[in-house]
Parts: C-alpha cells; structure tokens; sequence
C-alpha cells in the first residue's frame, strides 16, 4: 500500500483538543553549545563537519520575509476600472469571501514553492516521497497557520481559507499517488496526523519546552520513516539544521508585516545547497 506508512495519531489541535501527548525524548542525547555544534553520544561527534556546513545558511537574524514592491514574485489584486469594475463588483468578485480565498491560494503557493524545491530535500539529507512531501507541507503550513493566528480573528478566518485549498490539494495528491479506493478514510487518517503535527510543533516552541523538544519533534514526524523517537546518528545533523532553519522561519515571519502575509506577498528564506560550486 503507497501510504502504508500512516500510523493513527492519539492527539487533535484547536478547541476540541483535551490532552496533548508530548514527544518522546531520544535514547542519544544532544547538547547543543552556542554556535550550533552537535555532539550526539552514539556518533561521537563525528556529524560536526557536516551540521557546520548545513547551518551557515541559518545563522543570520531573522528578517522580514516580505516581498519588495518591485519584485517580479508579487502577486497584486487587479486593478480593474469602468465596466469591467462595475460588473465584477455585482459578482461579488471583491467580496470579503473571494478576497480571502485568492489570498488563500497564493500563501498556499508560496508554501507549495517551497516544497516542491528540490534542493530543500538534497540539503536536508531526505528522499523526496509521498511521505515526506506531506510532511514538509504540514511543516509549512503551521508556520503559516501560526503567523496568521498572530493577527486574531480575521487570521485564523483566512488560515482556515488556506487549510481547505490544502486538504483539496493533498487529496489530489493522494489520487496521483494511487489509492482511489477508500480515499475518504485516507483523508482522515491524514487529517489526524497533520493535527497530531501541529500540536508537536506548537508545544516544542512553548516557552516551557525542553531545548531538544522541537528536534525530537522534527524527527519523529519529517525524518523517521516509521515514528520512531530513536534518532538515526547519521541524521541528525540534517535535523538540527532543520530545526534551525523552522525557528528561524517562524522569526522571519513573525517580522513580515500583516498587508504582505494576507496578500501571500512574501517568500520563505531561499534554501541552496551550499556543496554546488559557484
């Protein structure tokens, strides 16, 4: 079965969650000093070199991730006049509603770009499967997700907007990776684990979470192959870039102005394979 993988999660994010189930800690402890170095005790340090490599590209503060005014990525609404203004009007075409989903579908874009990048997957050491694209998606979506709820109401209203153009496009993706027969059932179970996602990520950037929650996190559910908390050695400089780059991320974010994130105005920090000569 293509998505053999999925294991049912125990935890739901939003009001109706109850309980949140923390990650399980890692048998190979990690001690981190203050320019990223990693020590992991089964691997004796032997990742160093290669964390070193991977962080350079995250080191830096975080900055705004708005696009500039004259940049050829923007997406701006159109600027109709006369008639045609008049007639899109009575449509409704500027209504609250179609505003919002037209934003919806561009920060969906954004997050799609990024994904779907190539070299995000060659520098963080992963396959590119069903699985994890799914995984770097929900990754992606809860930095989204999370900015917007920073502006109230009206950002969790158009976070819910993205969410639906998310599900659309998961379930197509679903169909192209082969399972047509009980596909209902494997949106739910996906649902499940995009909701158990969420909560890890949330929890591991609570003031109150242990240093290695967010590692542990991005671990079992973007770079485990079956959920497992036991960290691979060979891994784990890639997960702590990783983790890295996600805080940095939501830094990048929390700076980038409400016009441009509800227009989906902005771009995630570019990721480049820092072994490509030139």
């Amino acid at each position: 079965m293509v998505l053999g993988w999925i294991r049912t999660p125990v935890r739901m994010y939003g009001a109706s969650c109850r309980r949140i189930s923390r990650v399980c800690s890692v048998e190979a402890p990690i001690v981190l000093d203050s320019i990223g170095k990693c020590y992991a005790a089964t691997s004796e340090g032997r990742c160093l070199e290669q964390l070193v490599n991977l962080n350079k590209m995250f080191r830096s503060k975080p900055v705004s991730l708005v696009l500039e005014p004259g940049s050829p990525q923007r997406i701006n609404e159109p600027n109709y006049k006369g008639i045609r203004l008049f007639m899109l009007r009575l449509m409704l075409f500027y209504s609250k509603q179609s505003t919002s989903i037209r934003a919806a579908n561009v920060i969906y874009g954004r997050i799609v770009s990024q994904v779907e990048n190539p070299v995000v997957y060659d520098v963080f050491r992963l396959e590119k499967t069903f699985r994890t694209t799914f995984s770097m998606l929900i990754v992606h979506m809860w930095l989204c997700l999370r900015r917007l709820k920073m502006d109230g109401k009206e950002g969790v209203e158009l976070g819910q907007y993205v969410y639906e153009i998310f599900n659309h496009d998961l379930e197509i993706r679903v169909s192209k990776a082969g399972v047509n027969l009980l596909l209902s059932k494997w949106m739910r179970e996906l649902e499940k684990i995009f909701y158990g996602n969420i909560v890890a990520y949330d929890t591991a950037m609570l003031p109150e979470a242990k240093p290695d929650e967010l590692h542990n996190a991005i671990w079992k559910n973007v770079f485990s192959n079956d959920g497992s908390p036991t960290f691979d050695a060979a891994a784990l400089p890639a997960v702590l870039a990783f983790s890295r780059y996600v805080r940095r991320e939501c830094g990048c974010l929390s700076l980038t102005d409400k016009e441009s994130m509800f227009s989906g105005n902005f771009m995630f920090t570019n990721i480049y394979n820092l072994n490509t000569p030139g």
